[in-house]
């Protein structure tokens, strides 16, 4: 099938390479959200699946807005049979939706209806899902409700951020899709309706999401902490600055320590929540580099019954 992919993260660029290499599909272009500023400097950067696209010679379309006259004008030219879509950021009107014949199919990373919306990963994690995993579904005006093609599973580590189970999704998601593409091309493949039951939502985690909340058991904030690492990062309040918390451990052999307070010992960096402590490892002060704990505490002399959240 002559395939138009849309799509801009990083996470989106294992699936774009798995329909370039497959032998049944032709990628005639990728649709992706307009350069934007990044780094220091604020200079404006292509996004990971443009930059992909044009490494493999493949048109880019960058519209504001995909409902812009001139990209649809675009899209009708190139006249794909099937719009694959991995996280590409944007709503796509009724008038690009009836486009390809075949429709848009998109790559979403939950088992669907389970966690729809924008950070399915992330509410995984915090909601502490054993199993999750990637489903493609028939994309309908709703809100990832339209009927599903087909699912793969993933078991949620101990240990998982959302960025180690996004990055393995992708690359499992990247398969499931070709393969969806397959099936919807030999028409042996057949989307099938969503249950009523089981829907959860998962928004956008703003900041202000990702605040810890000391008086929450342990469990429960090692899980914000793992699913708003990378972003948008969890964080407390220590004298009166942000401090990012890129890393702890439950310890639950530790107790006697109220609510966010903090128990330094020579290498290791204690606080308090609502069960039993947690080992702080990495941080990451206002304005500053990721640091070990340990460093951070040494550098603030922190004296007996200091709290986090203050």
């Amino acid at each position: 099938m002559k395939l138009v992919l849309a799509g801009t993260p990083e996470v989106a660029v294992p699936a774009l390479d798995a329909l370039i290499a497959s032998d049944r599909h032709e990628v005639a272009a990728v649709v992706t959200r307009p350069d934007a500023p990044a780094g220091r400097g604020r200079r404006l950067v292509a996004s990971p699946v443009a930059q992909r696209a044009q490494e493999a010679g493949i048109e880019v379309l960058k519209p504001v807005r995909p409902r812009d006259e001139d990209f649809l004008a675009r899209l009708r030219e190139i006249g794909p049979d099937c719009c694959p879509v991995v996280a590409y950021g944007a709503l796509l009107p009724r008038a690009a939706l009836d486009i390809p014949s075949r429709g848009w199919v998109n790559l979403h990373f939950s088992l669907l209806p389970a966690w729809r919306g924008a950070a399915p990963v992330q509410h995984a994690i915090i909601s502490g899902d054993e199993v999750t995993g990637a489903s493609t579904f028939l994309i309908e005006e709703g809100l990832d409700s339209g009927p599903v093609y087909g699912v793969v599973t993933e078991d949620v580590r101990p240990t998982d951020t959302s960025g180690d189970l996004l990055t393995r999704l992708a690359f499992a998601g990247s398969g499931l899709l070709v393969a969806t593409m397959d099936g919807i091309e030999d028409g042996t493949l057949h989307a099938v309706p969503q249950p009523a039951d089981g829907v959860s939502l998962a928004p956008k985690i703003s900041v202000e999401d990702a605040q810890v909340d000391w008086k929450a058991p342990a469990l429960g904030v090692d899980r914000l902490v793992r699913g708003c690492t990378p972003a948008p990062a969890a964080w407390t309040v220590f004298r009166g600055e942000r401090l990012k918390l890129i890393g702890l451990t439950p310890v639950g052999d530790r107790t006697g320590l109220a609510p966010g307070e903090l128990s330094v010992a020579k290498n290791n960096v204690y606080a308090g929540t609502g069960s039993h402590a947690v080992e702080l490892r990495w941080v990451q002060p206002q304005g500053k580099k990721p640091m070990p704990a340990a460093d951070w505490a040494r550098g603030m002399r922190i004296a007996a019954g200091e709290q986090l959240g203050g």
